[in-house]
């Protein structure tokens, strides 16, 4: 079906007299309340403003409020995805505004004063069609935020014209401060009260936008949003959860999702990513090997959120969260052994460089599977070098985003069945695999610089490290007479020119050449960096370049197939058919020289 958006133009008193058919509901996904008093000043002083310059019953100027994203709920209720603060605003003000006016007596009451109030009450209550009565209980605007007590204080507010003197929530404060702010300008310039009220009203315009669909409304709220955090997938599913749950389950579920969001947060990730990576999980234990990745809300919308709705899903995102915090903080996990495994965190640290996020989905789905395992730590080492072996050897042949996607989607499906899952990964000519190491594409440089790094040390590379170029970027000219500059630079991007070093020594080293860098190299802690600054070379030229390209060439294809061996020979793999012939072994002997 073609989506359907209407947008049309409004007073605030025609918008929100909508709500009398259609009454405002700000949804349980929604953020709190969170205008400050700045806010409040800002919009109330530039319409005081605009009333005075251009607006009143003289003039047909109008102030533009802002848009309002909403859609027509199953409830018949106009449910706000965008504008919920504005439109909470304006509700608070108008109620400020009318408890003023009618604080007047009755007999006291001015003829503009009881027409505004006359106004206002159809803004904010249901009234009744034929006596015109007030019931200040049906208010129009209702507020569902979850866990949030302010949804009593607003309605409370709007219902009594009342708020506690000492309370520190933003309903309250804000509703006090438009009363301050309205009592100050009615005793500084009383005359333009009415006319204030009447701009309000009547020439402050609001372009609500009303969308077929809640999809088409966030989309809408997406693309117009430029003001802050969007909502995310994640604040509907907890909406949707939360409202799927008795209520003796419903604080419990809070303060987990609490728990979790904070968690997810200090791990430097987010609770919309444990949802993404959990979507990679659910389907491959559905054998769905479609390249085409769908988005997260569609994916858990499916069957009217059936798989929401299902048992485990929190336990499911902390474990996942788990991997995480190991991978990005490097914490140990309480009865996990394999989380203080270095091996194994550097192996993660290798793959974190990986230059697309393929990786990290079967090594989720390996973890949730298998992490309870007894022999759970030695296969899981395993399981990370072949997959090393197999996405650098792809990449460094064909580094292109998409070049393993099928394969991965493949290997994930399989991993739910096996903890030794075969690599079906298609078959690259590795021919050229060492001129590709020695020039690779600039994505891989850090892939590999790792690995060579943790062949020689125990420790994980520090947090701030960088690619370092042995022979300087930037060269005095007469340097290599008889070299063409565009064959020199190719030269120092090769791997054999580059090193990782710590940030604060780089900066130390600058542009220097090969005697003053080896100081710097050996203060460095990483151990390929200072067995440079230690070494008795004291020369470096592009002949020396050439010699070390083919160390480490050498060094990473017996590594790769070291990697491919013990996880075949773990997996039971090895048969007479695909056994290293002599000539292979030979070879092999030869790398490790």
């Amino acid at each position: 079906m073609p989506t359907t958006i209407e947008v049309n133009k409004q007073s605030v008193e025609t918008l929100l007299g909508s709500g009398k058919s259609k009454p405002f509901v700000i949804p349980e996904y929604q953020r709190s309340y969170a205008w400050s008093d700045e806010q409040v000043e800002t919009l109330f002083e530039d319409l005081w403003e605009f009333t005075a310059t251009s607006g009143g019953t003289e003039r047909d100027g109008s102030y533009f409020l802002g848009s309002i994203v909403a859609y027509e709920n199953e409830n018949g209720e106009q449910e706000i995805i965008d504008g919920q603060q504005r439109i909470t605003s304006l509700f608070l003000l108008l109620r400020a505004i009318y408890t003023k006016l009618v604080a007047t007596p009755l007999a006291e009451r001015t003829p503009e004063a009881n027409n505004f109030i006359g106004k206002i009450e159809p803004a904010i209550w249901r009234t009744n069609k034929l006596t015109g009565t007030v019931d200040f209980k049906n208010i129009l605007l209702t507020s569902r935020v979850i866990n949030n007590e302010g949804n009593a204080i607003l309605r409370s507010i709007l219902e009594t014209g009342k708020a506690d003197e000492k309370a520190k929530d933003n309903y309250s404060k804000n509703y006090r401060y438009f009363q301050e702010l309205f009592d100050k300008h009615s005793k500084d310039n009383p005359l333009m009260v009415y006319q204030f009220i009447y701009a309000l009203l009547n020439q402050a315009i609001l372009l609500p936008i009303t969308a077929d669909t809640q999809d088409t409304a966030l989309t809408i709220f997406s693309t117009l949003n430029d003001r802050g955090l969007p909502l995310s997938d994640a604040d509907i599913f907890k909406a949707k959860i939360y409202n799927q749950l008795e209520a003796d389950a419903k604080t419990a579920f809070i303060e987990r999702w609490k728990d979790l969001d904070e968690q997810a947060t200090d791990a430097n990730d987010s609770t919309q990513q444990l949802f993404y990576y959990n979507m990679f999980y659910l389907r491959a234990l559905e054998n769905d090997t479609n390249t085409t990745t769908p988005g997260v809300r569609k994916y858990y919308a499916a069957n009217k959120f059936e798989r929401l709705y299902k048992d485990g899903l929190l336990d499911n995102l902390f474990i996942i969260l788990n991997l995480w915090k190991v991978i990005n903080k490097s914490e140990e996990i309480e009865g996990e052994s394999w989380s203080t495994n270095v091996k194994i965190k550097q192996s993660l640290d290798i793959l974190s460089s990986y230059p697309n996020e393929f990786w990290k989905y079967p090594v989720i789905i390996y973890y949730i599977c298998y992490r309870k395992q007894d022999d759970f730590e030695k296969k899981f080492g395993l399981f990370l070098n072949k997959l090393l072996m197999e996405l650098m050897t792809k990449y460094l042949l064909l580094p292109t985003i998409n070049a393993v996607k099928p394969d991965i989607l493949k290997l994930n499906a399989a991993i739910t069945l096996s903890d030794t899952p075969v690599f079906d990964f298609k078959d690259i000519d590795t021919r050229q695999l060492e001129s590709h190491i020695q020039c690779p594409n600039r994505n891989a440089v850090r892939m590999l610089l790792k690995a060579l790094a943790y062949e020689k040390q125990d420790e994980l590379l520090p947090d701030c490290w960088e690619i370092e170029h042995i022979f300087p970027q930037k060269w005095q000219t007469n340097y290599f007479l008889d070299v063409p500059d565009v064959t020199i630079k190719e030269k120092l991007e090769h791997i054999g020119n580059k090193l990782p070093f710590e940030k604060r020594l780089n900066i130390v080293a600058g542009n220097g050449y090969f005697g003053k860098k080896k100081k710097a190299y050996s203060a460095s802690k990483i151990a390929i960096t200072k067995e440079m600054g230690t070494s008795d070379i004291t020369e470096w030229g592009l002949d020396s370049i050439t010699r070390r390209d083919v160390r480490i060439s050498d060094t990473i294809i017996a590594l790769l197939e070291k990697w491919n061996s013990a996880y075949l020979s773990a997996s039971g793999a090895i048969t007479e058919d695909n056994k290293p012939t002599k000539g292979d072994l030979a070879r092999i002997e030869e790398f490790k020289k």
